[in-house]
């Protein structure tokens, strides 16, 4: 059964909770169960992407998508009045309607319905410690003796960073050992009147007894430092790190539920502050927290409302000083605000997962309006497209790319995708397995930032990429500074080595340009030849270079 023909009659019979998302993970129902148990009706979620659903992302949803089989898991929503509530969840792969693109069928049951149960038990089965119910009664006990005696307590929200990637890489069973090992690692940090738990998949919690805040410091910092320590997971070194949000009884909140609703705020500012740090909770997360929602709901209508333009920035070719390429970079022009910096939405898109159809709509356009340009008799530029880590790790990549290629009409050669080295991560067989199904249909491939991520020069060799692009970091001061060059020099020569075009990117002076030139890098681009163009620019820049072509070809 298809999960667009499940009759709403049939799903409102059900006791849990239901909801149905297409193939790109936008809701589109939700049963009266599902309405009843979290004060959200469909016109409220209807359309909205199912991760950006609750408090954090649920990790299992890429590993359900990727993998094809159900799977379960636990997540945190909020309601519209600000309760937290915990749902066990079981996500199930449909088929979309025979599209071939599968859909997913989520099954929520209200972990506290079940808490009396849950309770008695009151230890995670995995880990040991205690569980989310064992954690919030012994945290209302301390809050009950904190405040008998007029002392503090803290609470830590302890998230672990990149732990969805990691699980992805090493399977349910690894990833069960770190989690373990996690465990182990937190028992040590902490004192026996302390309280260790785990939450839910990759979140722990932490209550403590202080006599001051620097208590609270000192207890985080042990378990930042712990976490760095490399794991072993199938005999391999992993490393893990963390984000820790605190907040303090009795300056943020008065009960367990503020306590832990503020310290979950304070690490998720944690996380968008670069992760592997402890922040605590300030009442500006709040205006943060609701200024970040406002940024996600015109995402969302910019999408719908066609809001989105393309850029062009040149690639020059430097021994001949000729446009031999573009890359596309995408702007958002609100009607009522303006431009948008792409490093003000770019991150949202990505936590809430709009990033995947923002990035779909980047490579249809790019394609589109190169073929466009090549219709027109104007010289033919290859379009580089840059393709984000969900993107990349959703199964359906190649079929979409595809799909692309065929509506637009554009020959993949005038294509190439553009990968970051940290998404070069995890499963390196299947990750070079879909690298190599992109290049045989004829499409170029790059490393984006290279020097400035986390892959092995051993894989390297044996990724199917056409192209390094030099980080803007390693150009800003090469002529200047002889440590930059000589890592400029050096990934200049690992790329002819291995037979691989150079691009140099963010080149603003004369100088950087001539010394890239000198060592055999093969394309530039940066504000030095150009910024980013509009594409009525572009297109008369593209018209200027055919022309100057055409010339030099009579001239032969």
């Amino acid at each position: 059964m298809g999960t667009h023909s499940l009759p709403d009659s049939l799903l409102d019979l059900l006791s849990d909770a239901v909801i149905v998302a297409d193939a790109d993970l936008r809701i589109q129902k939700v049963n009266r169960a599902f309405e009843k148990a979290t004060g959200l009706t469909l016109g409220l979620v209807a359309g909205r992407d199912l991760n950006g659903l609750w408090t954090e992302p649920l990790a299992i949803i890429d590993s359900v998508m990727s993998s094809g089989h159900p799977q379960s898991g636990e997540a945190r929503l909020e309601k519209p009045g600000g309760e937290i509530k915990h749902f066990s969840v079981n996500l199930t792969p449909q088929d979309n309607e025979g599209t071939g693109r599968p859909g997913l069928l989520a099954v929520l049951h209200d972990l506290e319905q079940s808490g009396a149960t849950q309770s008695k038990v009151g230890v995670d089965a995995l880990t040991g410690l205690p569980n989310r119910y064992l954690f919030h009664d012994r945290a209302e006990q301390s809050l009950l003796n904190a405040k008998r005696a007029a002392k503090s307590i803290a609470m830590l929200m302890i998230g672990l960073d990149r732990f969805s990637v990691l699980n992805d890489a090493f399977g349910h069973g690894g990833g069960d050992e770190l989690l373990k090992e996690v465990a182990e690692r937190l028992k040590k940090c902490v004192r026996g009147s302390d309280t260790a738990a785990r939450l839910s998949s990759d979140m722990f919690g932490l209550v403590l007894p202080i006599a001051a805040v620097d208590d609270s410091v000192i207890v985080a910092e042990k378990v930042l430092k712990s976490m760095r320590e490399p794991f072993k997971v199938d005999g391999r070194d992993v490393v893990l790190s963390a984000s820790i949000g605190i907040s303090i009884y009795p300056t943020d909140a008065d009960t367990a539920d503020h306590l832990q609703k503020n310290a979950d705020s304070a690490m998720h500012h944690a996380k968008s502050m670069g992760r592997d740090q402890y922040q605590f909770y300030a009442g500006e997360m709040n205006e943060k927290a609701r200024k970040r929602l406002d940024l996600e709901h015109r995402l969302r209508r910019a999408l719908a409302a066609d809001e989105f333009v393309l850029f062009y920035q040149p690639k020059i070719r430097v021994e001949a000083d000729t446009l031999t390429g573009m890359e596309a970079l995408i702007r958002w022009i609100e009607p009522d605000r303006g431009m948008v910096s792409p490093a003000e939405f770019i991150p949202v898109a990505e936590e809430s997962g709009l990033i995947g159809p923002i990035g779909h709509w980047v490579l249809r356009e790019a394609c589109r309006q190169n073929k466009l340009w090549q219709d027109m008799g104007l010289k033919p530029l290859r379009v580089s497209v840059n393709v984000s880590a969900h993107q990349f790790r959703d199964r359906n990549l190649i079929d979409k790319v595809q799909e692309v290629l065929v509506e637009t009409g554009l020959d993949p050669k005038w294509l190439e995708l553009e990968l970051t080295e940290s998404m070069l991560v995890g499963d390196i067989e299947q990750v070079i397995g879909k690298m190599k199904t992109l290049r045989d249909l004829g499409i170029h491939l790059s490393i984006d930032d290279f020097g400035t991520g986390y892959s092995s020069l051993s894989y390297l060799a044996r990724f199917p990429i056409t192209t390094l692009k030099i980080d803007r970091a390693f150009v800003k001061d090469v002529e200047t500074n002889p440590f930059t060059a000589e890592i400029a020099r050096a990934i200049i020569g690992l790329s002819r080595g291995l037979n691989l075009e150079v691009v140099a990117e963010g080149a603003e002076l004369a100088e950087q340009v001539d010394f890239l030139r000198e060592n055999g890098c093969d394309m530039v681009q940066g504000f030095y030849f150009s910024k980013p163009l509009p594409v009525p620019e572009f297109e008369a820049r593209l018209i200027a270079a055919t022309e100057a072509e055409k010339q030099k070809a009579l001239m032969a």
